[in-house]
């Protein structure tokens, strides 16, 4: 037996069902990720179909329709908008809504602070917790999970440490806060895309990993043999309790054997909204694509129409010539006849079911994504004034209701990869913790602009009923202390 092999029985897993794992992902997840990523993203491809005024095509017009190309087998035409070439107009209203979605959520730095008793460690954590997230990407990191959650449901961390350099940082002496944050530079967390991470689950608990793999095919610097392209190559990661495992198509290229996981693959999982009984969670573009489809449909057919009908056509009875002078500002025309007229026809006219429906469907939007168009800054007339932050909180009490609701997920996430990386700095003896140093809380930053001065207030009656001075500070954006992850 291949020590692959011994590694996978140790979680009741084997070869041919982890190819069968990778196979079914491959077959039928990636798939359907991907249609949902092309919602989001909508990017513009270069296009040798399209007319030579449309050299492009958009994502989303995979969902628009078609509206008849030619005849019917019995000569006739399938519909009245049938023509050589169709309006095609995608207004991304997906995506505008993922951002602010993101920017409610991680628009601005948060803090990761220790619940210790003990000063001298909490200090040290929060210091070390704080270096490790700002060297794995920071905020940006932040905003990347947030992403890769609001597509696809749900996003896995990965949490990874240089053993060696652990070590190193253990024996380098310097009181425990110093240590820590230069042993901080030997951890990272990684997001990782669920187009490629593959979760190996116990039959008996959705919700606990055996195994999880990585899976990924990527370009190299070399030629392809056979054509003009770059080479690729298939990278499988497998992380089970006890190794992780780095495979170059069948050639393994690397070993890592994890010891301080405490028998639990180091991945961390975040559901977007959680969904009951289901490892995925609920993401916000499923529900948004059916009326996103709608939306471009309707705006593609009013394209259609007002470019057929915005013109004037004229009829002319008893006038010589009219055919041969075309109708221009200023030009006056002339005849003898008294029967002779001028009528003009066409025009695009007022279409008020059409815009009422289209105003419906953003308002559908609205409502199953809880994201009116003031946050994304569209202020319109119906709201009324918002003279105060409490007129705008109740104007944005669906996204913030949301917000707070996924801030249990993702802070929870968040939590545990942190727990993770104090686990390696126990582990390895760079911080002598106990299990009552190791609770961790999220100080979230709100989202909607505060009058500084209602802040200021709010803070002295904070220090007056009691809350340490340094935690008021530190929420002000005062204290040395407590920098945030940039």
């Amino acid at each position: 037996m291949g020590e692959t092999q011994r590694v996978l029985s140790g979680v009741g897993l084997d070869e041919a069902f982890l190819a069968l794992a990778i196979s079914e992902h491959t077959r039928d997840t990636v798939p359907r990720f991907e249609k949902l990523w092309t919602y989001y993203r909508n990017s513009l491809s270069p296009s040798v179909t399209s007319s030579p005024a449309r050299w492009y095509s958009l994502g989303q017009e995979i969902g628009l329709p078609r509206r008849g190309f030619g005849r019917l087998p019995d000569g006739a035409l399938p519909d009245d908008r049938s023509r050589p070439a169709v309006e095609a107009v995608v207004e991304n209203d997906i995506a505008w809504r993922i951002q602010s979605m993101i920017d409610f959520m991680f628009g601005k730095p948060i803090h990761i602070a220790s619940t210790s008793q003990n000063e001298s460690a909490a200090r040290a954590i929060s210091l070390a917790l704080d270096a490790a997230w700002e060297a794995s990407g920071g905020i940006a990191l932040l905003q990347d999970i947030a992403l890769l959650g609001h597509v696809f449901g749900h996003v896995d961390l990965v949490v990874s440490a240089d053993e060696d350099g652990l070590r190193a940082a253990a024996r380098s002496g310097g009181d425990p806060a110093s240590r820590a944050v230069r042993a901080a530079a030997h951890l990272r967390v990684e997001a990782i895309d669920p187009r490629r991470g593959i979760p190996i689950l116990d039959p008996d608990d959705y919700r606990r990993i055996l195994a999880y793999i990585v899976h990924l095919d990527r370009g190299i610097n070399a030629t392809a043999p056979s054509a003009q392209s770059r080479a690729r190559r298939t990278i499988t990661q497998i992380l089970t309790p006890s190794l992780w495992r780095t495979a170059d198509g069948d050639r393994i290229t690397g070993n890592r054997h994890l010891q301080w996981t405490h028998a639990t693959p180091p991945v961390v999982h975040i559901q977007n909204i959680s969904e009951p009984f289901s490892y995925s969670g609920i993401g916000e573009v499923e529900p948004l694509i059916p009326l996103q489809d709608e939306l471009n449909a309707r705006l593609s057919d009013r394209a259609a129409r007002v470019t057929l009908q915005s013109f004037k056509m004229y009829l002319a009875k008893g006038i010589d010539g009219f055919d041969k002078h075309p109708v221009a500002p200023g030009q006056i025309w002339s005849t003898d006849n008294p029967d002779a007229s001028i009528s003009s026809f066409g025009g695009d006219s007022d279409n008020p079911s059409e815009d009422a429906h289209i105003a419906q469907i953003r308002e559908a939007m609205d409502k199953i994504s809880g994201v009116p168009p003031v946050a994304g800054g569209v202020v319109q007339g119906k709201i009324g004034s918002l003279s105060s932050a409490n007129a705008l909180r109740v104007t944005l009490l669906s996204v913030l209701a949301k917000t707070a609701r996924k801030r249990v997920t993702y802070g929870r996430g968040i939590i545990q990869a942190s727990q993770l990386m104090l686990q390696a700095l126990r582990f390895f003896g760079v911080l002598d913790l106990t299990e009552n140093d190791t609770g961790l809380r999220i100080d979230w930053p709100d989202p909607v602009p505060v009058d500084e001065r209602e802040r200021i207030l709010t803070a002295e009656a904070k220090i007056r009923a009691g809350v340490p001075e340094s935690r008021v500070l530190g929420e002000l954006g005062y204290s040395s202390d407590n920098p945030g992850i940039q």
